[in-house]
């Protein structure tokens, strides 16, 4: 492994797609189609009249919101993308925790029956260097891990989970979709296939039910999940957008939006007031070290219904965007629609 990945403090700038590469490399997750652990924009293109259009309708939804306006710059084709330090593991709220590497995170959601936790970092390594000791360091006991629920099936977010299923027992869950993507990319490194993740299924473990809602497009099976949480006598309600790298498509870019269309609603419905990310496309880091230095004020990470929901638009915006785009190349190219560019998002 690389040191700029090796442990999970790289520093510096790079294109967003010389850093798929170098993380593809980095992780030996080889050249084929969805590898790697960051992403692998599409070329740079011509930004046509309509597009404009889409990102700066959602460039002016965004306003001065951090939040959005980092999703913004992460949803921009062919954006710098930076490779930050890692944190410092945090609990974001009395029953979740975040331990991250950076550019990856996961979330541990504390019940009072034990750890379902969102994602494993990249590998069996972070995840006894990593996550093990930052769910210690924050009172969490690793061993009570129950679940890990996989957003997707890129190995930065189930690479740990071996290491948890065999020393702990946790249990393993995914949708079928991308357990055969995780298996067919990384056999070696993959989990004993265990649970299917059903859309809309409910996830009980304790006090807590976390509802995991398909929501494919970034790959055909991801999934975002909705968590309760507590902040003293506080009940909020997280959404965490499993995978927000765009496919290339016009095809597969229509399923994204009809993706955030489906969530934004569920979303809605379930008085979604809190935002969460598995990588910092977010402003999450800022806000992690916000509230570190200020742990009684205000917790950044509690947006409110409609700055969430605000969010969930302007992330359709920049989706029409980049749909607008991938169909142009489509007419130069005189591709098939559902061709285009070459090119696979991941992360």
């Amino acid at each position: 492994m690389t040191p700029p990945l090796h442990d999970g403090r790289p520093a510096g700038h790079l294109s967003r797609r010389r850093f798929g590469r170098l993380t593809a490399l980095a992780l030996g997750a080889g050249a084929g189609a969805g590898a790697g652990s960051l992403s692998l924009a599409p070329a740079a293109t011509a930004v046509t009249t309509d597009d404009q259009t889409h990102y700066d309708r959602a460039r002016q939804l965004a306003g001065e919101d951090p939040v959005s306006l980092a999703l913004v710059r992460a949803l921009t084709p062919d954006l710098e993308f930076p490779l930050p330090p890692a944190p410092e593991p945090l609990k974001l709220f009395d029953n979740l925790a975040i331990v991250s590497v950076g550019w990856v995170s996961a979330m541990a959601v504390l019940t009072d029956d034990g750890i379902v936790l969102i994602d494993a970092l990249t590998s069996g390594q972070q995840a006894e260097d990593v996550l093990v000791p930052g769910l210690r360091a924050l009172g969490a006991a690793p061993e009570t891990i129950r679940y890990v629920v996989v957003t997707h099936g890129h190995n930065d977010h189930y690479g740990g989970a071996k290491y948890l299923a065999d020393r702990y027992g946790a249990r393993v869950l995914m949708t079928p979709t991308d357990w055969d993507l995780a298996t067919r990319e990384d056999p070696a490194n993959v989990p004993a296939r265990d649970l299917d993740i059903r859309d809309g299924q409910r996830l009980t473990l304790g006090d807590t039910t976390i509802r995991l809602h398909h929501t494919p497009g970034h790959t055909q099976g991801t999934v975002s999940p909705i968590i309760p949480l507590r902040a003293g006598a506080e009940h909020h309600t997280a959404m965490l957008w499993g995978g927000m790298n765009p496919p290339t498509t016009p095809t597969e870019l229509r399923t994204y939006l009809a993706s955030i269309h489906g969530f934004e609603a569920r979303a809605r419905q379930a008085d979604v007031d809190v935002e969460l990310s598995n990588h910092p496309n977010d402003h999450s880091l800022p806000r992690i070290e916000q509230l570190r230095n200020d742990p009684e004020g205000p917790n950044p990470f509690v947006l409110g219904r409609p700055r969430v929901q605000r969010f969930m638009k302007v992330m359709e915006l920049m989706l029409r965007g980049r749909l607008a785009d991938a169909e142009a190349t489509t007419r130069d190219r005189g591709l098939s629609p559902h061709r285009g560019a070459p090119g696979q998002a991941c992360c």
